[in-house]
């Protein structure tokens, strides 16, 4: 390497978070830090968020998954569900979401606890998505070894012939997760590592906050 990682520095200047300015309901305040970031230009995919999950095997493991809903309710992505994450949801419901927004120099974290959407919610996304990624569903036995790229290709190839001039239905092991939060972190960068952390916990339905020091 050219240089030490310790030299890679930047100065966090570009907001402050504080208590003044903050609403009680951090779904609001989510929404406001979304909408500012999907107006960045060139900015590619800002639902993109990390998952963290409890694997059998007694690790935790982060992958990237994209947001698909958020609202009143939570947050909500769509997967497999016999793969490896659906797999250790299913064993320990408890989940990290977070959000990395480096153009703007804020974090969000999200804990909570993961629920399969309804059947009806799941198809109705599944019929919105673009055909190619409705086969990629089907042709996926996502999390499990497969021999080949080529083995991959040849069943898109099958299913694409099963399925010509026909609508494709969403495959029963296909479907939503909604996180219900107990807890949002907001994280907004400022100069000297002295970043502003405010912490969202839910407490009998009511959201209360308090400061982390950064």
């Amino acid at each position: 390497m050219s240089k030490s990682l310790a030299d890679f520095r930047r100065i966090y200047s570009k907001g402050q978070l504080m208590e003044a300015e903050i609403p009680d309901d951090p779904l609001n305040l989510f929404q406001v830090w979304f909408e500012q970031m999907e107006k960045i230009k060139d900015l590619v995919e800002v639902n993109a968020m990390t998952i963290s999950t409890m694997g059998l095997d007694g690790f935790p493991k982060n992958r990237v998954v994209l947001l698909k809903e958020f609202g009143a309710e939570g947050f909500t992505f769509f997967t497999n569900y016999n793969s490896e994450k659906a797999e250790a949801l299913k064993a320990n419901p408890h989940i990290c979401l977070s959000f990395f927004w480096a153009e703007l120099e804020r974090q969000v974290i999200i804990k909570g606890k993961a629920e399969k959407c309804s059947e009806e919610r799941s198809t109705e996304y599944f019929q919105s998505r673009p055909r190619g990624s409705q086969i990629g569903a089907w042709a996926s036995n996502q999390s499990r070894e497969i021999a080949s790229r080529e083995v991959l290709e040849e069943s898109v190839r099958e299913l694409e012939n099963k399925f010509v001039n026909k609508d494709i239905p969403k495959p029963e092991f296909w479907g939503g997760y909604l996180v219900r939060p107990v807890s949002i972190e907001f994280w907004q960068g400022r100069p000297n590592r002295l970043h502003d952390r405010i912490l969202y916990t839910k407490e009998n339905e009511q959201w209360l906050t308090k400061r982390l020091a950064p």
